[in-house]
């Protein structure tokens, strides 16, 4: 067996969180579009996030037999708010300004469709959710 070093907590290289410009539409003083900060979460933090959407739901026709269900949008949806660090999505000031309840809620308010879709689709990327295994093995091997 190999030096298991390289796997202790302080060995590895931590993840650190990403700014990128979501929208073009918020700016700042010098009119300059304002960075948005996101960070990855741990495994455990996505299992619980897919706990919460994911509910039992009846086979049909198979009586007394359930399955269970993930809602994906509302997954991605909290999913997305669970990694942005900025703006501070939990901000009451800032939900008040958009009539959103909800950190989740306010994301897709404050966005447009299309800015919301691009937004899921760095997150999901800043989470490792790009990366194929056969991906991870090519660039183990270079």
């Amino acid at each position: 067996m190999g030096d298991l070093s390289c796997f202790l907590a302080q060995n590895v290289v931590a993840v650190e969180n990403v700014k990128c410009v979501v929208s073009k539409r918020f700016t700042g003083k010098d009119k300059k579009p304002v960075e948005w900060e996101l960070k990855a979460i741990s495994s455990s933090e996505d299992e619980t996030l897919r706990k919460e959407c994911t509910k039992r739901v009846p086979v049909t026709g198979k009586k007394g037999q359930f399955t269970q269900e993930t809602d994906y949008n509302l997954y991605l949806g909290k999913l997305a708010a669970k990694c942005t660090v900025y703006p501070n999505l939990h901000d009451k000031s800032l939900q008040d300004s958009y009539h959103a309840m909800g950190a989740d809620t306010l994301l897709k308010t404050m966005l447009t469709a299309g800015e919301y879709a691009g937004y899921l689709e760095k997150v999901q990327q800043i989470n490792g959710f790009d990366s194929t295994m056969e991906d991870l093995e090519e660039e183990a091997k270079n």
